[in-house]
């Protein structure tokens, strides 16, 4: 009996490993696809897009939101190939009624960018996020993941991250995943409930998910940036890419890299 049962913990170990193999395989494949830019390829330093959707744990059959990719779509040129057999990408992006220019801009690069490869983005479905009137951001129950990169701080400043957590955790599933990338601010800053530096810290964006339903399950130091102190003149857009002082002390930026960013992973009840 020790054996059989031996033999049976060996058979779902390996079978086990032979999915993640399998997964991690198709998503280096999607991260190293030639219709990526060596500019958008630089940026993988920074962003570790391999590590961190497994530790969102995404799969190529799911069902995926991505919330406001903006322009250029960078994790879009990921997803959406590596979703595109199997699974379904929705892309939660700004409202075409915004009134808001650099929406309008960035909704429109978008669409562009979708529509000129079919090949690669026909699986994309497009829907809108923009509180308090646009939240129907995938049917209701529908997503197995919902991901958002470095766009708490913005509802935050708009007084919208209530909604959206809500709208978030309204798309998923039970037991689907809530991923979240931001900038950290340290723990010990003073709370700053508009995050006009564009940081934010762990415990606020914890709470504000707690708050709409979600159980925190982990934290991961994949993006982390030590040699980020969040103390900039013009808060983490004087880091590259923005770097808003342009010249100034340039290098200096540049050495730091990309700002030092949370990732959280939450799990719906």
């Amino acid at each position: 009996m020790k054996k059989i049962l031996l033999a049976s913990l060996f058979l779902v170990s390996f079978t086990t490993a032979m999915a993640e193999a399998t997964e991690n395989g198709l998503l280096a494949r999607a991260i190293a696809g030639t219709h990526r830019s060596e500019q958008h390829k630089f940026r993988d330093q920074y962003r570790h897009p391999l590590q961190t959707l497994r530790f969102f744990e995404v799969d190529a059959d799911m069902t995926v939101v991505e919330i406001w990719p903006g322009g250029k779509g960078w994790y879009t040129e990921i997803l959406a190939p590596y979703l595109k057999p199997q699974g379904v990408l929705y892309a939660a992006h700004f409202s075409a009624n915004s009134g808001i220019a650099y929406f309008t801009k960035s909704l429109a690069q978008f669409k562009e960018k979708m529509s000129a490869q079919p090949e690669r983005y026909g699986n994309v479905i497009l829907t809108q996020l923009h509180a308090p009137d646009a939240l129907a951001i995938a049917p209701v129950g529908s997503a197995d993941r919902v991901l958002t990169f470095r766009n708490v701080h913005n509802w935050m400043k708009k007084a919208q991250a209530d909604a959206v957590f809500t709208a978030m955790y309204q798309a998923l599933k039970p037991g689907g995943i809530l991923g979240v990338v931001e900038h950290r601010a340290p723990a010990n800053s003073h709370p700053d409930t508009h995050a006009l530096s564009g940081y934010v810290t762990e415990a606020y964006v914890i709470a504000l998910a707690e708050k709409a339903g979600f159980r925190f399950l982990a934290s991961s130091a994949i993006n982390a940036n030590p040699k980020d102190s969040a103390k900039h003149p013009k808060g983490v857009w004087t880091l590259p890419p923005t770097l808003k002082l342009k010249e100034q002390d340039k290098e200096k930026y540049l050495a730091i890299g990309e700002s030092d960013r949370m990732t959280l992973k939450f799990i719906k009840p």
